[in-house]
């Protein structure tokens, strides 16, 4: 009797399901299970997976992953151009999350350590972004929800007075994503969110999401309004030609601290509190 209870409740068993996810690169990466032991190369992605609530899946992130505070201590593999393989293969992680631009994507794979490549670089994407990564943790609802949350925070701030006042006359803007300059366009997430806000980008979405600019390029768009680092916006009145920019002549513009700044830059699940400090800094310095 009980071999036959026994042969019964083998047959029973249900099998483990096997799942594929399209990464960036168009690959389908499969999975036996959701991944447990889970290493993070982008600061956006070692959001994501916390806002998930699949913080204690991570083994290790990049060195400039800090939020949550939680992030902080745990192993740091480096980043997207440099990232530790020896430290990586230590973990024995179940799948690494990384940028598809990420040089180090073909030599975990001959390590036999399975990659996933995402990266958001449109606001669509951002959403992209979460329901892959929710899927490929076994968390798809979870996703769905945090999705849900974004874009209900992102309406609610695109919808503010401020914001539909502006709309009627959208004052010209510029945002500086680094020296270079390299800038935030119109097809960017940044740029979506500065549209939405009511504002008009010098950086049209033909040339872009992030492209490189001739600085020459900004003097003849004059724009109203520049957002840029701290670190570069007492600079930009020497950079040649600036000083006669509108923005420029006139100090408007918005600079923000590094963390409030992370959460501007960064497409992933705080994108709302970037375009609150997008929509503070412009209630202030539009025209």
């Amino acid at each position: 009797m009980r071999l036959v209870v026994f042969a019964l409740l083998f047959v029973a068993a249900p099998a483990l399901a096997q799942y594929s996810v399209r990464d960036d690169l168009g690959r389908e990466v499969r999975f036996d299970r959701p991944p447990q032991r889970v290493v993070t190369l982008l600061p956006s992605l070692t959001e994501t997976v916390c806002a998930l609530g699949a913080c204690d899946r991570l083994v290790a992130t990049d060195r400039y992953s800090d939020w949550p505070p939680s992030v902080v201590a745990l192993p740091k593999a480096g980043g997207v151009d440099d990232a530790q393989i020896e430290t990586i293969a230590s973990l024995r992680p179940d799948v690494v999350l990384l940028s598809s631009s990420s040089r180090v994507i073909e030599r975990l794979g001959q390590l036999g350590i399975r990659t996933f490549a995402v990266e958001a670089r449109s606001y669509e994407g951002i959403d992209r972004s979460i329901e892959a990564v929710g899927r490929v943790l076994g968390l798809p609802a979870q996703a769905a929800a945090l999705e849900r949350q974004i874009e209900l925070g992102v309406e609610a701030v695109a919808s503010e007075p401020q914001a539909r006042r502006r709309a009627a006359h959208p004052p010209s803007v510029y945002f500086e994503v680094d020296g270079g300059p390299y800038a935030a366009g119109a097809s960017s997430f940044i740029g979506e969110l500065l549209t939405r806000l009511g504002t008009r980008n010098i950086v049209p979405a033909a040339l872009g999401p992030f492209p490189k600019l001739n600085p020459e390029y900004v003097v003849r768009a004059d724009p109203e309004v520049i957002f840029v680092s701290p670190q570069q916006a007492p600079r930009l009145a020497r950079r040649p030609g600036w000083d006669g920019i509108r923005a420029v002549r006139e100090g408007r513009l918005c600079s923000f601290d590094a963390k409030v700044r992370d959460t501007i830059m960064r497409p992933g699940p705080r994108v709302v509190e970037g375009m609150k400090a997008l929509a503070q800094c412009l209630d202030k310095q539009a025209p």
